[in-house]
């Protein structure tokens, strides 16, 4: 599934889950180091863990930021 993120810096979030598993996120675009970082987090953790771990964070003065678009598509992959 692909979800396009709105108000950050990424252009585009890949997901691939197994069940309720993260089996694979990808984000393209964005800081490289740190979607790195958070994709590799997440991998293997239960979607509902994910969300509420990622959801409401901010980024500087944007009301949201790449780990909670992560939440918002997980959600939409997810199906809740």
């Amino acid at each position: 599934m692909e979800y396009i993120p709105r108000g950050v810096c990424s252009r585009a979030i890949k997901i691939e889950l197994d069940g309720d598993t993260i089996k694979n996120v990808q984000f393209v675009g964005g800081c490289n180091g740190n979607t790195q970082g958070i994709a590799s987090l997440v991998r293997g953790m239960k979607v509902d863990d994910a969300i509420s771990r990622m959801e409401g964070i901010t980024c500087g003065n944007k009301p949201t930021s790449c780990p909670d678009q992560l939440a918002k598509a997980l959600r939409q992959a997810a199906g809740i």
